[in-house]
């Protein structure tokens, strides 16, 4: 189930990576798409009016022609035999296959060409249209026209009226055209398909730059280059300025930890010697007013505290650097704990509890475990009371070692999580100021825990607690 489980979360991000609206990938497709859309779609529209019309002028032009002639021919007949004969006659002589051509008198008597059930329907119509045009008459598709005929002599006769059956044609017109609109929308997805494949490789110079930010590191900064070889000029533009911009955060970055490195070494010799000298003269001094015995304290308390902060800052500079050695050996997490629980027991008045189902086995430095169990346990002890219990945790999960250190005190609001194992911030500044933190505890803790091969992570509650777990691979 965990590998469907993994496929089915790598699709939903894919998913909504590609159909995020808000990205550019999505609205040049869909802006792209739209243009496409609608010039095909102006082209169907356009060849499906120009084929109906070429269909209407190839008929229309013999209904006119028809019409045109039959007035003369009525004129013709109308000298040689009776009106209603010659009527008769020049119908019989203009009619075609498909035409259906009937007279009114001006008395309202029908003469016919042919009847059918069609042309009694068309005959039931009362005006229709002086020019030729396509009308539908049941299922059937006419061409519909009507004109005056007159005599020699300008005297009306009555009117004609002409129907050409185009229902074949028109059938066969309304195929092709659902054939086009078809072949229009297979086009379209085509072309849709090929816009988004075309638009997702050209962005693909863009997709890189974003994975690298979101995953180069300080220490990377010198080595890390963004390659664009086929990249449009536009982008290997971009990716130039990039790479100069993180060659000067690396250079900037190397002269801090430098700079930071220096003045912790240079700091902490003179600070020592001061902090011990404070010392002597505390045990030494008989003759000490409380006053100046109170200052002396105070004196020699900030010294050993800036000492330690410049010990920190040190270790961070070193790890930085990568001059920190980690001796890596396969330990009981279990003897660890107890060692660090011991130690706490020794100097310390908080109630600890450990608590292990089995014994759990790491590849880990003993020294530097350590070290990051006591910050965790002095971040505990802090943001704790005196009566509220410490938990200590060592489980084993599949193939990792566990360990957690959970308090029941004030907890980190939500807003603050993300930046806790940042160095210098401090959750509530007023509160770090009486209990001695600047902010590198934690930030200690999770280079220390990177630097085994673990991870580190954060849950709490605000008023309830926090528990942080550390995980290592076995």
């Amino acid at each position: 189930m965990k590998p469907f489980a993994q496929l089915k979360e790598r699709f939903h991000r894919i998913k909504q990576r590609h159909l995020d609206p808000a990205s550019l990938q999505f609205r040049l497709t869909l802006e792209v798409s739209l243009l496409s859309i609608l010039g095909l779609s102006s082209v169907a529209v356009w060849t499906s009016w120009k084929m109906q019309q070429l269909l209407i002028t190839t008929h229309t032009q013999q209904v006119e022609y028809i019409a045109n002639r039959f007035p003369r021919d009525v004129e013709l007949y109308s000298g040689m035999l009776p009106v209603n004969a010659g009527l008769q006659k020049t119908i019989d002589n203009v009619s075609v296959p498909g035409l259906a051509i009937w007279f009114k008198n001006t008395d309202g008597t029908m003469i016919l060409a042919k009847s059918s059930q069609t042309t009694a329907k068309l005959m039931s119509l009362g005006d229709m249209p002086l020019e030729p045009q396509v009308y539908q008459v049941g299922d059937r598709y006419m061409i519909l026209y009507s004109g005056d005929v007159k005599t020699a002599r300008n005297q009306p006769l009555g009117k004609v009226y002409m129907a050409q059956d185009v229902t074949t044609e028109q059938y066969q017109l309304i195929t092709a055209i659902q054939g086009l609109t078809a072949v229009c929308i297979l086009a379209t997805l085509a072309t849709i398909l090929a816009i988004a494949i075309r638009i997702r490789h050209s962005l693909q110079p863009l997709q890189e730059m974003s994975r690298m930010a979101g995953t180069i590191s300080a220490a990377d900064l010198n080595n890390a280059r963004l390659q664009l070889g086929n990249a449009p000029t536009e982008v290997k533009e971009l990716a130039q300025a990039f790479n100069i911009m993180l060659s000067g955060l690396g250079d900037a970055w190397e002269q801090q930890r430098q700079f930071i490195g220096n003045i912790s070494h240079e700091l902490r010799t003179p600070l020592t010697v001061v902090s011990g000298y404070l010392q002597s003269l505390l045990r030494r001094s008989n003759n000490l007013n409380d006053y100046q015995r109170e200052a002396l304290e105070t004196a020699g308390a900030e010294a050993d505290r800036t000492v330690r902060l410049l010990q920190d800052l040190l270790d961070l500079a070193r790890a930085d650097s990568g001059y920190t050695r980690y001796h890596l050996e396969p330990l009981l997490l279990n003897d660890v704990v107890s060692e660090v629980v011991d130690m706490n027991a020794k100097f310390g008045e908080r109630s600890i509890q450990i608590t292990a189902t089995e014994n759990v086995e790491a590849i880990v430095d003993r020294e530097r475990l350590k070290q990051v169990l006591i910050n965790l346990l002095d971040n505990a002890i802090k943001y704790s009371t005196a009566a509220q219990p410490i938990d200590l945790i060592v489980e084993r999960d599949e193939k990792q070692a566990i360990i957690r250190v959970r308090d029941r005190g004030i907890g980190i609001p939500l807003q603050d999580r993300g930046r806790i194992f940042e160095r210098f911030y401090r959750v509530d500044a007023d509160r770090a100021r009486t209990t001695g933190g600047y902010g590198l505890g934690l930030a200690i803790v999770k280079t220390l825990v990177e630097g085994m091969g673990g991870k580190i992570m954060v849950r709490s509650t605000v008023g309830e607690g926090s528990e942080f777990t550390i995980v290592f691979q076995q």
